[in-house]
């Protein structure tokens, strides 16, 4: 894990430790408490997001975000490695991002890195030469922990009145899949970070960039051509028997689905029929499969530069927003369930609660450190 940013320019004289005492601690000008600023930075095969929050309680409360599509893994399943030109759409984002953790004088902050560079055989050089030209140190994570962390992201999402949840993270160049437990008693009791109960997990690397460049779309987007993609995402997930146990759960209508990624969240937009894409209404939102299902079929009418027109797709996602129905509706047919509750979050929300909780054992930690001191002195006196 990163601990701090190390800029290009000067180093910070204060060390990360005095300056994060500081910033938990000690007064502003104004005489006020001021929260430490944490930082979650997700690089990933086709998106770089950056979230900056401080501490509220056990969660945390945004003050910037930061999302810019990089399509980092542009040709990675032909070549094998990361291009010159996708390495430096993905360097200029992480530069902005690199200027405004500086600018919030971020105390800590976790930036990693998913399939792209997990799978190029030049993601470790690209990884340094991102360190020696923005200070960010950037953490290629395997795939079971990045989909621990998009669970932990969307534990807020969760129908504890059902007895199971599929969390599907759908990204650029992977796509990992969840099952939980929700009847778990320790976890209803006292959901935390430390006790998900993460029963399987299966990570595949099928992205929407990766399926959209093995599936080239042809003039025009035909029923067949999509159909074509579901099959062969079923394919590779369908292999994975290590959720087997949770099929009854599921037959009997007693699991929940969870979708995060940016074609789901489009998907969920166009439903809405949004002028333009909001959060607030899409984040948690319940679609029927049915709802899934005529949002794709809307898409598949439209050309290319008319999917770029809608305001909740845009040009850089409107060849890759049909690659990601196909995969949920894979995952939908694989596993049915009535409903998805869509996410506008995952990764970067479950970095940050995992740095607020690090924050606060070592808060903890300080008070109880102080607790002895006090007591020694007033004892010696």
């Amino acid at each position: 894990m990163a601990d701090a940013l190390t800029p290009s320019g000067p180093r910070p004289s204060e060390p990360l430790d005095a300056r994060l005492r500081k910033a938990s601690a000690g007064p502003t000008l104004a005489g006020r408490l001021e929260p430490p600023y944490f930082a979650a930075l997700d690089l990933g095969t086709n998106n770089c997001r950056l979230l900056i929050a401080t501490p509220a309680g056990k969660s945390f409360r945004i003050v910037e975000a930061y999302s810019r599509i990089v399509r980092l893994g542009d040709g990675l399943s032909r070549t094998g490695r990361l291009d010159s030109a996708a390495m430096a759409r993905a360097m200029a984002a992480l530069k902005v991002c690199a200027d405004r953790v500086r600018r919030r004088n971020v105390v800590k902050i976790r930036a990693v890195a998913t399939q792209a560079c997990r799978a190029a055989h030049n993601g470790a050089e690209f990884v340094e030469a991102v360190e020696r030209d923005t200070g960010l140190k950037l953490e290629i994570i395997l795939p079971e922990e990045e989909a621990r962390l998009s669970v932990a992201g969307c534990l807020n999402l969760l129908d504890y009145s059902a007895a199971a949840a599929l969390v599907v993270d759908v990204g650029g160049g992977s796509t990992e899949l969840s099952w939980v437990d929700v009847t778990d008693a320790a976890f209803r009791k006292a959901p935390a970070l430390e006790n998900i109960p993460v029963r399987a997990w299966v990570s595949t690397p099928l992205g929407v960039v990766t399926l959209a460049e093995r599936f080239p779309e042809p003039a025009q987007a035909s029923d067949a051509w999509f159909r074509a993609m579901v099959d062969y995402v079923k394919g590779e997930i369908g292999t994975f028997r290590g959720a087997d146990s949770f099929r009854p759960v599921f037959e009997a209508g007693r699991a929940q689905l969870i979708g995060t990624s940016g074609a789901i969240t489009s998907l969920a937009g166009m439903h809405l029929g949004l002028k333009r894409y909001e959060r607030a209404k899409v984040d948690g939102l319940w679609l029927r499969r049915s709802d899934c299902e005529a949002a794709a079929d809307k898409l598949m009418a439209l050309d290319l530069t008319a999917r770029a027109a809608e305001p909740c797709i845009g040009r850089d996602r409107a060849d890759l927003v049909l690659a990601g129905a196909a995969i949920l509706q894979a995952v939908q047919e694989l596993w049915p369930c009535e409903h998805v509750r869509v996410a506008d979050r995952g990764l970067r929300e479950g970095i940050l609660l995992s740095l607020v909780a690090e924050g606060a054992v070592r808060s903890g930690r300080r008070r109880r450190r102080r607790g002895r001191r006090d007591l020694k002195s007033s004892q010696d006196g």
